[in-house]
C-alpha cells in the first residue's frame, strides 16, 4: 500500500495514438478519436506504461500538467478512456 506522500506523487499520465494505431485494452477500444489516462508517478514511468499497454503503437504522451486539456482534448471526438 502507498503512503499519503507517494500517492502524492501520482499524476495523471495521457497517451494519443495514429491514425491506424488501434487497441483494445482491458476491454475498452483505444484510436485516434481517444486519449488513455492512467496514473503514473513520473513521466518515465507513465512511458514504460505505454509501451506494456500498447507497443511500440501510440502517438506521443503527455504527463501532468504538459498535457492541456483546454487546447489538446478537442482534437480528440471520443475523449478519454480510462486505464488502470
Amino acid at each position: 500500500m502507498k503512503t499519503a506522500e507517494e500517492k502524492s506523487k501520482i499524476m495523471k499520465h495521457y497517451v494519443t495514438f495514429g491514425q491506424v494505431h488501434v487497441h483494445r485494452v482491458q476491454g475498452k477500444t483505444l484510436d485516434c478519436d481517444t486519449v488513455a489516462v492512467y496514473e503514473a508517478e513520473s513521466w518515465n514511468e507513465g512511458r514504460e506504461k505505454a509501451f506494456d499497454l500498447f507497443g511500440d503503437k501510440f502517438f506521443t504522451d503527455y504527463h501532468g500538467d504538459k498535457w492541456n486539456e483546454e487546447e489538446m482534448l478537442p482534437y480528440f471526438s471520443r475523449g478519454y478512456v480510462y486505464l488502470k
